[in-house]
């Protein structure tokens, strides 16, 4: 699995767990539609810190909070061949 389709998973879970959609999500987060709907099909593959801290405010979470899952928190960057230095 690659990492950005961890955090996707995230916000799917949350949105679910929590009956919002994720337009319902965009409005209360105050991320654009677009850029939303962009992290969730892959095309934003690194979204910018300050939008994952909106949307964990949304879930009313500290950004700290959103980030902190098992699948991430074990996520090993040994494999990632898409990092450019």
């Amino acid at each position: 699995m690659e990492y950005s389709e961890l955090y996707v998973g995230r916000i799917r879970s949350l949105c679910h767990k929590r009956g919002i959609s994720i337009n319902k999500l965009a409005a209360m987060s105050d991320v654009k539609q677009s850029t939303l709907d962009n992290i969730i099909r892959g095309v934003t593959r690194n979204p910018r810190v300050k939008t994952l801290h909106k949307i964990a405010i949304a879930f009313n979470m500290t950004l700290s909070e959103f980030l902190d899952f098992d699948s991430l928190n074990n996520y090993s960057f040994d494999d990632d061949s898409d990092e450019t230095f």
